[in-house]
């Protein structure tokens, strides 16, 4: 499969998830293009993981701004794994705008644990990206960044760049904000990463299952706990709304598409508590109870530990690949293959071997007959 050039890539926020990434783009550079071991996808429209490259960054904190990305994505408050030390050092942080990603309560935080506002004065973002040439803007922004995710969603629009949300602040998902990116001509992905093995699509092939061998589910919960800013930044209770909401609309979804009413207070899927010890790893458990043939009773109690960051990473490695595939191809608006793939709350909810389907046509650069509609004329 062949492809045109490398994927230029700007990241708004870096933080844990960026960290990872930004380390794997190092520790896969000598991949290939086969079964490539922690990758989905080896080879996505002819371009490997190693075809990625970070020209433009920005941050708020002053541990971070004005440091090459290669040394910024080790500053506290991170705290991701590092799993690979030598890395590029990469463009510079620039100074983003502050609008509401950075709550009261993270700036009272411990220096390990909160944000500390930069005071250099925020750069024209639209003017630098512009200037970096950067194909895909990602946004990893705090949760409950509203105002931040729209300016900077608006931003790549202006200059002229695909997006790639993920965070639960919904951009892809709105059918206003898709008609601008159709309008512009641009590719999005979003809304909220959906990790790799996370307990998100656990949680969906668990129910998909259920339904599939005939099952009744009377009940599904689960609950996320974590010790990185992300958990912290969610005891903030008006910054989690969306996060939970984002986070029960994958196990709903699995109903809705069967025409399977959700029992009133059958569902709760969120984050629970901060926990500083754990630090980036993650633990979620599930208690998921159905009622099987003759109405016999089942529960299922599961346990998932993961390391937070490095889960994101393994899927956006991904989409960043898919959204210059899309643009290669003249496909715009939001995918709804690769953001049902990739994503908790996308346009579209698919079952996972649909969205993984759509996912692979676009890898080989076959376009399917829902994604020749969003062809650009």
């Amino acid at each position: 499969m062949s492809k045109k050039s490398s994927i230029k890539v700007a990241v708004a926020g870096v933080g844990n998830c960026f960290s990872s990434l930004y380390q794997g783009f190092a520790y896969y550079k000598d991949a290939g293009s086969d079964n490539v071991p922690g990758v989905m996808f080896a080879d996505i429209g002819g371009y490997r993981t190693s075809d990625i490259e970070v020209v433009a960054a920005f941050d708020v904190d002053k541990r971070k701004v004005g440091k090459p990305v290669g040394e910024a994505i080790f500053a506290q408050p991170n705290c991701a794994r590092v799993f690979q030390q030598d890395v590029p050092a990469g463009p510079v942080v620039q100074m983003g705008r502050v609008l509401d990603g950075v709550s009261d309560y993270m700036q009272q935080q411990p220096e390990a644990f909160g944000f500390r506002l930069s005071s250099a004065k925020p750069v024209d973002v639209v003017q630098t990206l512009k200037d970096s040439g950067a194909d895909i803007l990602i946004n990893y922004l705090p949760v409950g960044s509203q105002e931040a995710t729209e300016f900077y969603a608006q931003a790549a629009i202006d200059a002229g760049v695909a997006f790639l949300n993920c965070i639960p602040v919904f951009i892809a998902s709105v059918p206003e904000w898709e008609k601008k990116f159709v309008d512009a001509g641009l590719p999005l992905i979003g809304d909220d990463m959906r990790s790799q093995i996370g307990a998100s699509v656990v949680s969906q092939v668990l129910q998909e299952l259920a339904f599939d061998r005939g099952a009744e589910v009377e009940f599904h919960q689960q609950l996320n706990i974590g010790g990185n800013t992300d958990f912290n930044n969610m005891m903030v209770q008006s910054r989690l709304a969306s996060k939970k909401k984002s986070k029960e609309n994958v196990i709903r979804a699995q109903n809705d598409i069967r025409g399977i009413p959700v029992p009133e207070n059958s569902l709760f899927a969120g984050p629970s508590t901060f926990l500083p010890y754990l630090q980036d790893n993650k633990v979620a458990y599930f208690n998921i109870r159905l009622k099987g043939f003759g109405g016999a009773p089942v529960t299922i109690d599961a346990k998932l530990s993961v390391q937070d960051s490095e889960n994101s990473a393994g899927v956006v490695i991904d989409a960043i690949r898919y959204l210059k595939v899309a643009r290669e191809l003249g496909v715009v608006g939001a995918l709804r293959g690769p953001s049902a793939w990739t994503q908790k709350t996308p346009p579209e909810q698919m079952m996972y071997a649909d969205a993984k389907s759509e996912c692979a046509a676009l890898a080989a650069r076959k376009l399917t007959a829902s994604v020749k509609k969003q062809v650009k004329n």
